[in-house]
């Protein structure tokens, strides 16, 4: 599923960030389009996505 390209009904676009895998790495992702780098570590990519903001989105080209 693609995140919405802009917001809805004159708002912002929710952050919804959550941790996925693949294979060894976790990636945070954020319902925006952001997309963290590939970490070996859980709590690193916990860490990329708590510190997510609007701020730093740019979402990431796949």
């Amino acid at each position: 599923m693609r995140p919405p390209s802009r917001p809805q009904y004159g708002g912002e676009v929710p952050h919804q960030t959550t941790i996925t895998e693949r294979g060894s790495f976790a990636i945070a992702r954020c319902s925006c389009g952001w997309t963290g780098p590939a970490r070996r570590s859980r709590d690193r990519a916990r860490t990329d996505a708590e510190s997510h903001t609007p701020r730093t989105c740019t979402p990431s080209a796949d």
